[in-house]
């Protein structure tokens, strides 16, 4: 059981934990009462550690992405991810190409379902969440990625590092607004060893699946492995 306030031992390849919070909302981005799984997460969390590029180039894309990979151990910046991006022509298609970037490096990219409570568990447990937002206003809108690192209950709101500003704040309604807005998109990247809380088995065995057909036969035996333990 976490208690309030405390620091959670990080899991490998994960970061440090500063523990507290959790919350979940509707889609309509209005409070809703908080689930069981949820009222069981810690009431404030926010994850330490987590690298950060700054900069609003291709939808932050680059930016939130070279710190995913650079939290699971992989050397990375922005700039290098440029080519294998096949950035700028490849813009329009980075939710595609960077979780198959991201397989190359032996990793398992796992979808989230979209729903705020998944997220916030995944954030709860020391693992980061990138997502893909909507950020402006009702008469101009653009999407940009951006990276969930922390969240809490008592202020209503999530921190999301993206585009200029590390740990923005937004206010859960806000957010789930914003998301569901761009697509609901959202994925964990993690080690083969790495199970995501309150994992779903069938999303788990695609993910490790889409990881063997990008030639990563050993990553994604580890992966199977790491499940059937469960």
């Amino acid at each position: 059981m976490f208690e309030r306030d405390a620091q959670v031992k990080p899991r490998p390849h994960a970061l440090k934990l500063l523990v507290s919070l959790a919350f979940v909302l509707s889609v309509t981005g209005c409070s809703a009462g908080l689930s069981s799984s949820v009222e069981r997460l810690p009431d404030r969390v926010q994850l330490s550690g987590m690298p950060f590029f700054r900069g609003n180039i291709y939808q932050s894309g680059p930016g939130a992405f070279a710190s995913m990979l650079a939290q699971q151990g992989v050397r990375m910046t922005p700039g290098l991810l440029d080519e294998p991006l096949k950035l700028p022509k490849a813009e329009a298609q980075l939710a595609e190409t960077m979780p198959a970037v991201a397989r190359q490096y032996g990793l398992v990219v796992y979808p989230l379902n979209g729903d705020l409570s998944d997220a916030l568990a995944q954030v709860a447990a020391g693992y980061p969440v990138m997502v893909r937002i909507d950020d402006g206003s009702w008469w101009w809108k653009t999407q940009r990625y951006g990276v969930l690192v922390g969240y809490d209950r008592e202020k209503d709101m999530v921190q999301v590092n993206i585009g200029l500003d590390p740990r923005e704040e937004m206010s859960f309604g806000a957010f789930a607004s914003a998301w569901h807005s761009a697509g609901g998109w959202g994925i964990l990247i993690q080690a083969p060893t790495q199970l995501p809380a309150q994992v779903d088995r069938q999303r788990w065995a695609s993910a490790v699946e889409e990881l063997a057909k990008a030639g990563q036969e050993q990553a994604a035996a580890k992966a199977r492995s790491a499940l059937s333990a469960k």
